[in-house]
């Protein structure tokens, strides 16, 4: 087994996933009925099963380490779903008034590096099976 450093990366966006699920992502009041509210993924359901599926996509990612080019395949699907996770974070921020996003937002953009960091891995590993097996 070759993989190990995209592993990390992916257990590591799994686990950042995972806790955007407990934190909030912006808080402030809303226009309407002027009462302090936080945006978390588990007050809309569309955001909490988008979510939980990207989790799972990524936890499930790591187990297909021989097939490398569906691991590519998965990983760019799932930071296509990020990206739209947080369009959809910041389509809810449009109801308030007054806020500010949270520091727990942050958490997304690490997703996104860290999906990056593994797809780069899986680069080098499968760079890295094509050049072994020239040599033989």
């Amino acid at each position: 087994m070759i993989q190990r450093v995209q592993t990390i990366w992916m257990i590591l966006a799994a686990a950042a996933v995972f806790l955007t699920l407990k934190f909030s992502f912006y808080s402030g009041t809303i226009a309407a009925d002027n009462t302090y509210h936080a945006v978390m993924a588990t007050d809309n359901f569309f955001l909490l099963v988008l979510t939980s599926a990207l989790g799972t996509g990524i936890l499930i990612n790591i187990f297909l380490f021989k097939n490398r080019t569906i691991q590519t395949r998965i990983i760019l699907l799932t930071i296509v779903l990020e990206c739209l996770i947080i369009f959809l974070y910041i389509k809810q921020t449009s109801k308030f008034s007054t806020g500010n996003f949270s520091l727990w937002s942050a958490l997304h953009l690490l997703v996104i590096v860290f999906l990056i960091f593994a797809a780069r891995g899986i680069y080098k590993d499968s760079k890295l099976i094509k050049e072994s097996n020239r040599l033989r």
